[in-house]
């Protein structure tokens, strides 16, 4: 194997590992909100931060969570859930976290922070050779497959 070919594939096992990371946590987020707190639960936290519809955004955030994380996990249509990820996590900033400091034990936007923007690497780069986008990208038409890929190097 020469350099470059093993380059490439420590950067597609890298992104594997960080998609399954950061898609576990979206993911394990979005069951708490769904199995832990349930519906009533999660929309009580969201009125209490002062969410807007804290009806809709409860559920919609927990289905975002839900599917992006599984997503994520999965490589699928990485580019456009890694930017979806990263409005949940914005509006989670915005919503309860921006006015408590960076430290989580203080309420703050440490994980926001570092779920963002991971997501919106992840959102940059694609999600790798290892995921259903690479594998949708060899069997689609290139004008498909492009948009679920970063430019590799020849």
């Amino acid at each position: 194997m020469n350099l470059l070919a093993t380059r490439r594939l420590t950067a597609d096992l890298a992104l594997l590992l960080a998609r399954i990371g950061i898609g576990a946590i979206f993911l394990a987020h979005g069951l708490q909100k769904l199995n832990d707190w349930g519906h009533a639960g999660t929309k009580a936290g969201f009125e209490a931060m002062g969410a807007p519809a804290p009806g809709f955004t409860a559920a919609l955030a927990t289905w975002v969570e839900i599917l992006g994380g599984a997503a994520l996990i999965l490589g699928v249509l990485t580019p456009l859930v890694g930017l979806i990820l990263v409005a949940d996590m914005i509006g989670a900033w915005v919503i309860g976290h921006a006015g408590n400091g960076l430290w989580i034990d203080e309420g703050g936007y440490e994980l926001v922070l570092a779920l963002g923007a991971g997501a919106l690497a992840l959102a940059g780069v694609g999600a790798g050779q290892i995921s259903a986008d690479a594998l949708i990208a060899r069997s689609a038409p290139a004008r498909f497959g492009a948009l679920l890929q970063a430019p590799r190097p020849a």
